[in-house]
């Protein structure tokens, strides 16, 4: 899932939410989607009001998390996931999540690493560092 208007993928994370409450075919994508937002029901209220959700603003000084953000970290994650890339990811999952037991909480410690590399390239003007993104998870 890779969208960089922002209010395009808080719609499609709008439009999914509505087609599963309307029990309406997903897509593979869109299921991928709809099971994120079913893991944080803390953001329901959120997508429940569609023009509080494309006008809201998440300053990282106010404290709140973004929950938009936040959902499609998780769809990054299972979308790395599906496809093992960068390489390796799917066996270091599989090797934490034997110790962890818990593959929500195993995606947030992911999410941290996958944070801190983006930031990162962004900050260096680079393409995201994989083997420093590998070597993150290896620290989970």
């Amino acid at each position: 899932m890779f969208i960089q208007d922002r209010d395009a993928s808080r719609r499609l994370f709008l439009e999914v939410w509505r087609k599963y409450r309307d029990k309406a075919t997903l897509e593979p994508l869109e299921e991928i989607v709809a099971q994120v937002i079913l893991a944080h029901p803390e953001y329901h209220g959120v997508l429940e009001d569609e023009e509080c959700a494309l006008t809201s603003e998440y300053p990282v000084e106010g404290g709140k998390t973004n929950p938009f953000l936040h959902m499609a970290m998780h769809v990054a994650i299972r979308e790395q996931l599906l496809v093992d890339r960068p390489p390796g990811t799917i066996a270091i999952y599989h090797a934490r999540l034997r110790s962890l037991n818990d593959p929500h909480a195993l995606e947030h410690r992911m999410i941290e690493c996958l944070g801190e590399i983006l930031w990162t390239a962004q900050r260096n003007n680079r393409l995201p560092d994989e083997q420093a993104y590998l070597d993150c998870l290896h620290k989970i």
